[in-house]
């Protein structure tokens, strides 16, 4: 189970327009500074990017997951968002991501992080899922589905 509040559906964003890697990761932030008194979308888009410089975070076959430890945040949380044409995110296979999902955790929290990318790799690994939710119309489509989905994996 992700942790209480990690998705939200305000931090889901469904078949966005976005021409840049940069521009990506300015969306992902946006979504994920606002419910959040200390974090600006400036912040979260600073430090996204500088785990970026570190290496890509395009997993292949169209998803990246890009993510950063920051001091603001005291509980993990993530954004998701499907883009309306892939764009160039440097993946590991090359090919254009059109499926991200961000996520924060607090600075100290290195195994909750490492368990949480765990989960959303084994989570996008699954090419039946994944084409569920490119073909998600709306916000709340795309939250369902990824409820659904964890509710899946936890009772099984």
């Amino acid at each position: 189970m992700f942790p209480d509040g990690f998705l939200l559906e305000e931090r889901i964003g469904c078949n966005l327009e976005a021409a840049s890697k940069k521009r990506v990761l300015e969306q992902l932030g946006q979504r994920l500074a606002e419910p959040v008194p200390k974090l600006t979308q400036d912040l979260v888009f600073d430090a996204l990017l500088e785990r970026e410089r570190l290496g890509s975070t395009g997993l292949g076959k169209g998803i990246a997951l890009p993510h950063a430890r920051m001091a603001e945040v005291t509980q993990a949380m993530g954004a998701f968002v499907t883009l309306h044409e892939g764009i160039d995110f440097d993946a590991i296979d090359g090919d254009p991501v059109d499926l991200a999902f961000a996520m924060l955790v607090p600075e100290e929290a290195t195994d909750e992080h490492l368990q949480l990318l765990s989960k959303l790799a084994s989570m996008f690994s699954d090419s039946a899922f994944c084409t569920a939710l490119r073909e998600a119309e709306t916000d709340r489509d795309l939250y369902q589905l990824i409820r659904q989905r964890e509710a899946a994996v936890s009772s099984g």
